[in-house]
């Protein structure tokens, strides 16, 4: 990150040749403007500030959760009903922190950098983009060193303990069940948060540097001008409204009850923010104003218009939320196919679940697609921007019901370890289980709001850049387009590699423990549980730095070398292919690891003709799962970083793109 802000500031800085006389504005020539080294200054400083607040809500995370899930082993000594009231209250708390210090250290920076800007609105605002930068940079890593963290200890443990040695999940002779403990919070907790977070702080940048071009920008409407603040705000006490209703309306009575009651937070959670949605537009918003469009007429924009806006945006994400858990719930019949495909072997386990992850894309994309249409149509690029800050609107709910699922996890491995009676993991396995559907709606939300919100961040790239068309037909842009279709694939065979190295050093470490230590299969001694953790985290350390340079300097070599059409064309190839491959990545493991828990459960006559454990069934669903792993926990959610990041970078530096970029096309004189 440090040596990134020098970049920044450098990249920034060159754009008027570290001048430090003000300017006369582009919009408005007759007034002055804030110097190119004070935007390079204030962007590092957002960038740094956006660093700090994810890094800051990850480890509050992980705090919080560390602190519930023996909590929530304790309370299911009493009941089903008292362990999701903690562990869910846990979630909450995570999901709370996280949307109250995005929001309030945004609008303190903005407040703070309002006493250098004056009126210049538009260099404020692209400066606050560093904010989103920052954000998203520590999620990328978040997200791909959990990814590698704990799917390295899962797959080891996994392996070697379940198929090979036949003792049960968490059990304390296993070597790894440690660091696969652990790995859950690392991965769900820190990395899930971060990424939201992100996601909040790109979609809230995008959306002011567009309305600071537009007429609130002129009119200063300070109050118009934050519509993406007031529409989060709303959200957070609309989510603590909703929260009450789990915990405190309909008390959970039996397992039956806990799936059913998670999801009814995010209906709850969208109708209610619906009316709020509608309040803030009629309270905040002008009746009419103006929206400008580079190189278009500028649109003319009435308040109800961006109603249906920010409302397609959160709709969409209750329809892909839903058809998630359809696709990776077994309780229906997509994953039910998956299970009984085991029957002959794990080969057509694995042929049956890639093709439940294609056909999974279907719907999502179709809400996604319907939502940016209608966005568009209504209010040009300002529309997409908020149609993202609706679906993450209900942020904290999302969060708290994704932090749920592995608290709950957690809070089985800790029962097992602790040899607690039977009936304590059984709960706290119909915790874990519903937990892990509410994860992949969490997945969900979080690839579908990286869509809206790196298209968003195009369009004030372009806009930023001075861009007026992009056009696939030439060759500049075609050549980016397809090449950016291409990154995707390259960043997943680099995590999906790391982890395989990751796993193969585990489960090597796992095998040598058991056969070189007496007793330990026996539980008479102690397994080195230190050596299974410092495998997990050396691997993910060094693991995470080959994509994630990727990530960080495709934007900047591509905008140098090539210019901004180029790298204009880039970012919607990454965005249309990586979107894809996120949802179908991220279902396929969701679908596998639910199917192979429905077969351990055997709930059903089905269940239990594919069951019991150790059986062949049971063990090709083992081994779909564990190819799953990487595909859910690891390489789909750290693609919608990928779109988000290269997208934000490209809007920071676009000054430095729009002035020098092009270097190679300018050489051939193209």
């Amino acid at each position: 990150m440090a040596v990134f802000s020098v970049f920044i500031f450098l990249f920034l800085g060159s754009v008027g040749g570290f001048s430090t006389k003000w300017v006369s504005c582009k919009a408005n020539p007759s007034e002055l403007c804030a110097p190119p080294l004070a935007n390079a200054l204030f962007s590092t400083v957002a960038f740094i500030l956006g660093a700090l607040t994810s890094t800051l809500s990850g480890y509050l995370g992980m705090k919080i959760a560390t602190y519930a899930n023996a909590r929530t082993t304790l309370e299911a000594r009493k009941g089903v009903g008292e362990a999701f009231i903690v562990a869910f209250r846990a979630g909450s708390v995570m999901g709370f922190l996280l949307a109250a210090n995005g929001l309030i250290v945004l609008f303190i920076a903005i407040v703070l950098f309002k006493l250098y800007y004056g009126n210049d609105w538009t260099g404020l605002y692209e400066s606050i983009a560093g904010y989103g930068l920052g954000g998203s940079s520590v999620a990328l890593f978040g997200r791909v060193g959990g990814g590698i963290y704990t799917k390295a200890a899962d797959v080891g443990a996994d392996l070697v303990g379940k198929v090979e040695r036949n003792i049960p999940e968490d059990d304390p002779r296993n070597p790894a069940v440690i660091a696969d403990n652990v790995g859950d919070n690392v991965g769900d907790i820190a990395g899930m948060g971060a990424d939201l977070f992100g996601s909040f702080a790109e979609s809230s940048c995008a959306a002011l540097v567009v309305s600071s071009i537009s007429s609130f920008g002129a009119d200063r409407d300070f109050v118009a001008m934050s519509f993406p603040l007031l529409i989060s705000s709303a959200g957070i006490v609309v989510c603590l409204i909703t929260t009450i209703f789990a915990t405190d309306l309909f008390v959970i009575k039996s397992v039956k009850e806990i799936e059913p009651s998670l999801k009814r937070q995010l209906v709850i959670s969208t109708v209610l923010m619906t009316l709020a949605i509608a309040a803030v537009c009629y309270l905040a918003l002008p009746s009419t104003f103006t929206i400008n469009v580079v190189g278009h007429q500028p649109k003319v924009v009435k308040n109800w218009k961006l109603f249906f806006c920010v409302g397609s945006g959160l709709w969409a994400g209750l329809i892909i939320g839903y058809t998630t858990e359809y696709f990776t719930s077994n309780a229906y019949q997509p994953v039910r196919d998956v299970a009984d495909s085991c029957r002959t072997g794990a080969a057509t386990n694995v042929i049956f679940g890639l093709a439940l992850g294609y056909k999974s894309v279907i719907i999502p994309v179709l809400a996604i697609a319907v939502a940016i249409f209608l966005s568009f149509s209504l209010a040009a690029m300002y529309g997409i921007a908020v149609a993202a800050l609706g679906m993450l609107s209900t942020l904290a709910t999302g969060l708290a019901i994704d932090a749920y699922g592995p608290i709950s996890d957690n809070a089985g491995g800790i029962a097992e370890m602790a040899g607690m009676p039977h009936k304590v993991r059984e709960r706290t396995d119909a915790l874990d289980a519903a937990g892990n559907t509410t994860a992949a709606i969490g997945k969900g939300f979080a690839i579908g709001s990286a869509a809206l919100v790196s298209l968003a961040l195009f369009g004030a790239f372009v806009s930023r850049a001075g861009i007026a068309v992009v056009d696939v037909i030439q060759p500049k842009e075609f050549v980016g387009l397809i090449v950016g279709a291409m990154l995707p694939y390259w960043f997943s065979a680099m995590t999906m590699k790391s982890v395989g190295k990751a796993a193969l050093a585990m489960v090597e470490e796992v095998r040598r423990q058991f056969n070189t230590i007496p007793g330990l299969m026996e539980g008479t001694v102690k397994p080195d549980y230190k050596r299974c953790v410092k495998i997990s985290t050396d691997a993910s350390l060094r693991e995470m730095i080959p994509p994630g340079a990727l990530v960080m300097l495709t934007p900047l070599i591509v905008g140098t070398l090539f210019g901004s059409s180029t790298l204009a064309g880039l970012l919607a190839g990454a965005l249309v292919s990586g979107v894809q491959i996120a949802i179908s990545a991220s279902n396929t493991g969701g679908a596998w690891d639910n199917a192979k828990k429905y077969i351990e459960a055997g709930a059903s006559d089905h269940a239990r003709s594919l069951g019991p454990k150790g059986s062949d069934a049971h063990k090709a669903a083992v081994i779909g799962d564990t190819v799953g792993d990487p595909l859910k926990d690891t390489s789909g959610p750290s693609l919608n970083i990928l779109i988000k990041l290269m997208a934000v970078e490209s809007l920071v530096f676009a000054p430095f793109f729009a002035a020098h970029g092009g270097i190679f096309f300018k050489w051939l004189n193209i």
